[in-house]
């Protein structure tokens, strides 16, 4: 009976394990790194007066804008705080978009 060693790898193996490797980057690993940088340059980028929604689907109006958090007008006299990171830019660009449709 012939026994292989598992210390003992061929180059088809390294070459399986680079080939799933590369295979879990471009497909996974990549695109959350692409998504995470959008949405700290939208975050980085909001101002006084622009329109969001968190990612618990509260929308509102931005008050104030501070070092770790963002105040937020809900309605005429309800302000709310919030920390940068619940502002969702998925979530806001697809209330802008529903909103305000464009005509052809």
């Amino acid at each position: 009976m012939y026994l292989q060693s598992a210390a003992g790898g061929s180059p088809v193996s390294l070459f399986f394990f680079l080939a799933i490797f590369a295979v879990m980057y471009f497909f996974f690993l990549r695109p959350q790194v692409k998504k995470q940088k959008a949405q700290d340059q939208f975050v980085s980028e909001i101002k006084g007066g622009n329109t969001i929604v968190t990612s618990s689907g509260i929308i509102g109006k931005i008050s104030k804008v501070e070092k770790n958090s963002i105040t937020i007008i809900t309605d005429n006299k309800t302000h709310l705080q919030v920390l940068h990171s619940a502002i969702s830019k998925e979530l806001t660009e697809n209330y802008l978009k529903a909103k305000n449709p464009v005509s052809k």
